[in-house]
């Protein structure tokens, strides 16, 4: 009879444990939250007691969240949107430098070339591929 009470007594002390444990368990994320100054705290605390009739299902989800932001670097994206900043504007810099170079382009396109500048630059060609192949026999 002493073990069936016994056995009761521990049946409950248990139950109560687990009972508790849970409801400690599925605040860690708001207490978190609380220590890093989180700005969401108050929707963290109420999601954690939401995720209690969810059976903890969306508790990893509520750790993830309290855990990204720190007071000291916000939710981190700060850096990123540096990094994006300087690329946009390397960006402009290559769409302007491009923009000239066609510019520049078209107005050599446009300029009549005589034959005689050309065979003029063929010749300077022709003499200084002399030169350097007469520098290279010796």
């Amino acid at each position: 009879m002493f073990l069936d009470y016994f056995a009761l007594g521990v049946l409950f002390f248990v139950i109560v444990v687990i009972f508790y444990g849970v409801i400690a368990i599925h605040d860690i994320p708001y207490e978190i939250a609380k220590k890093r100054n989180h700005p969401q705290q108050d929707a963290l605390h109420i999601a954690g007691w939401v995720s209690l009739f969810t059976l903890h299902a969306i508790w990893p989800f509520l750790w993830i969240w309290a855990t990204l932001y720190r007071e000291d670097r916000g939710w981190g994206f700060s850096t990123v949107m540096k990094r994006e900043q300087a690329l946009e504007d390397d960006v402009k810099a290559l769409r302007e430098t491009v923009l000239a170079l066609q510019a520049k382009l078209e107005q050599l396109e446009t300029t009549p070339v005589s034959t005689a500048v050309i065979a003029q630059e063929v010749n300077t060609i022709e003499a200084n591929t002399v030169e350097n192949s007469k520098k290279v026999e010796v």
